[in-house]
């Protein structure tokens, strides 16, 4: 080759190179987001009703939006070592956050965290809500919301209230609840829902808010009685139950939630394609039924409304946690 040919072709590819080196830059790469795996941290242990809806919304999006999603589940320290590994993932699309309630909570319950769910997180979607079913054993004497906190107001403070464990949702409902009826009642915390609610069947505690889809059966199979349900409307399903507002505490509202969460600094065209072919997803009839015969209530929000949820539910907890002297564990 002679020598002026080659310094032409060398000349050429440098001035080639700033292109290709551009086709390589982030803002190019989140443009054709996504190019590889999505993972979805769920930050509990597999097997649970948080871990079964991730994997539905994972199979749906995988078949749907045309990308492959995988669930990683990075549970322990109360959700908190899967919330901050995403907190510091790289900003680029490809590690998401599957939080629930202890998301806005865990900020009030320890004293120290590597994350803040308001600042290091990018709002996508609010998946889904759900709220607790407050259910006495079938020997107590109240029948309704307002004979039961008659029955707690006249038993001299001894009145006692189940839950999964400290700082759980049933836990929180429970503190809200003595809070706005103006009773005594002692916090009975367990390691999980299974042995709180054999002592509630039993009898040896008086009541338990409890996750709704994993209640309901037993007040249908006559193991509990249902008093009525968390959430500030009836629930689709189970419209027979009242709920704690319109049976006597109006305003009353407590439901759990599931939503996704990207790293803060995640380019806003990545999270505004998330959250389209999420809440496209959970448009499908198939998918909907799936999510609610596990007791759920689909939601699927825009990121904003997600953000505003999120602060909502600082602000509702946040106080009922400071009264109530709660602590993480």
């Amino acid at each position: 080759m002679k020598r002026r040919d080659f310094l032409s072709l060398l000349g050429g590819a440098v001035a080639a190179l700033p292109h290709r080196v551009q086709a390589q830059t982030p803002q190019a790469t989140a443009q054709n987001w996504p190019q590889r795996v999505v993972r979805i941290v769920v930050p509990y242990v597999p097997g649970g009703g948080t871990d079964a809806i991730a994997r539905i919304l994972a199979a749906g999006l995988s078949k749907s939006a045309g990308y492959q999603i995988i669930i990683e589940n990075k549970g322990g320290g109360s959700t908190n070592i899967g919330t901050e590994a995403v907190a510091h993932a790289a900003p680029d699309g490809y590690t998401v956050l599957f939080c629930s309630l202890s998301f806005a909570i865990n900020r009030f319950l320890f004293p120290t965290l590597g994350y803040d769910s308001l600042v290091d997180f990018a709002p996508v979607t609010l998946i889904a809500t759900y709220p607790d079913l407050m259910a006495v054993p079938n020997a107590s004497p109240a029948r309704t919301v307002a004979e039961f906190i008659a029955f707690a107001k006249g038993n001299g403070g001894r009145t006692t209230f189940a839950s999964s464990g400290t700082g759980s949702s049933p836990h929180l409902a429970g503190e809200l609840f003595k809070r706005r009826a103006g009773i005594e009642m002692t916090h009975i915390p367990y390691r999980g829902a299974g042995p709180a609610i054999t002592d509630v069947i039993a009898g040896r505690v008086d009541v338990m808010f409890n996750t709704f889809g994993a209640t309901l059966s037993l007040v249908r199979d006559g193991q509990l009685r249902g008093l009525a349900v968390t959430s500030a409307e009836r629930f689709k399903a189970a419209p027979e139950l009242p709920t704690v507002a319109e049976a006597a505490l109006p305003g009353f509202d407590v439901t759990a939630w599931y939503a996704l969460y990207l790293p803060a600094q995640t380019p806003r065209h990545i999270v505004r394609k998330l959250n389209a072919d999420v809440v496209a997803v959970l448009s499908e009839p198939a998918i909907r039924d799936k999510m609610e015969l596990l007791g759920v209530a689909v939601i699927g929000s825009t990121p904003e409304e997600l953000a505003r949820h999120l602060r909502a539910e600082t602000e509702l907890w946040g106080p009922v946690i400071k009264a109530a002297n709660i602590r993480g564990e």
